[in-house]
């Protein structure tokens, strides 16, 4: 006999439900923080887990999304709904979504060992919950993210560029931080104001908190041999904050909200670019800098 769960992340629910003992619970091991009662409101999306449910007929590929890890391949059917073949980071097939035009519905088959059938069912929760959100004033963005005094940091930038160095080098030399994501918090835009959460998906740091802190500001990095940080204007914040964003292009409600809400968030808040080596000096100068709103 099936078993539903449900999830809250960033004040929006989800539920899952898994169709037979082939999968369960287990198998989201970074969620029982995010874990509530399942109740009769209505939620953000619903997902059914079923190895068994596979399409009479495949789709018109139109994209890749690139979840960071890997590059899946998307497909629209004639009724306007998605079919998403997920690949793990070896490139094996590990999971087929299938979901309604705007991902309020869907259901996964999982294959392949309990490691990619985890892999596939965690990144299948993550799409539906970024492209359902999408026009909610939800971003779901690749980014490292430091607390401090009760305040949210932003750290983005392309793998490789040092977010998870600095923001530890922040828990190093800044009293009072914490990490709040290494990897995918959630931004929301709630009563005029910008905040970010935790997330279930925080990449290769297992930091799964269910917090909220209002955003004191994003900082976009790249590695140098120097130290200097400036703010940047409103093209270049717009062109750090969206490809940070998990978002679909070709499709014109879940892009359109996106853009939407990038735009809401960049009048609502500040983003500087950090020229850095991964040491104390770029630390306190991103610190001081956000914290007193000053300009290098």
């Amino acid at each position: 006999m099936g078993t539903t769960l449900q999830y809250k992340v960033a004040h929006l629910s989800f539920r899952i439900s898994f169709a037979d003992g082939k999968n369960d619970k287990s198998m989201l091991p970074s969620f029982p923080p995010f874990e509530t009662e399942v109740d009769d409101q209505p939620v953000l999306f619903t997902l059914t887990v079923d190895d068994s449910a596979l399409p009479p007929h495949k789709g018109r590929e139109i994209g890749q999304f690139d979840t960071g890890a890997s590059n899946n391949g998307v497909y629209i059917t004639d009724d306007g709904g998605y079919q998403i073949l997920v690949s793990d980071v070896c490139n094996a097939k590990c999971c087929l979504i299938q979901a309604n035009s705007d991902f309020s519905v869907g259901t996964v088959a999982l294959r392949g060992n309990r490691d990619m059938r985890q892999f596939g069912l965690n990144n299948a929760i993550m799409m539906m919950y970024a492209f359902a959100s999408a026009d909610k004033d939800t971003l779901l963005m690749h980014a490292s993210v430091i607390r401090h005094a009760g305040i949210g940091y932003l750290f983005l930038g392309v793998s490789g560029t040092g977010k998870s160095t600095h923001t530890a080098n922040w828990l190093k030399y800044i009293d009072g931080t914490d990490l709040m994501n290494d990897d995918n918090p959630v931004v929301r835009v709630v009563d005029g104001k910008a905040v970010v959460y935790g997330s279930p998906w925080s990449g290769k740091t297992p930091c799964y908190r269910n917090i909220e802190a209002p955003i004191g500001g994003f900082v976009q990095l790249k590695q140098a041999p120097y130290n200097k940080i400036s703010r940047m204007s409103v093209i270049e914040t717009f062109a750090s904050l969206l490809p940070s964003c998990s978002v679909m292009k070709w499709d014109r409600r879940d892009y359109i909200g996106v853009c939407d809400t990038v735009n809401r968030v960049m009048q609502l808040t500040k983003t500087f670019f950090l020229e850095n080596l991964p040491d104390e000096e770029a630390v306190q100068l991103s610190f001081n800098t956000l914290t007193s709103g000053q300009k290098s």
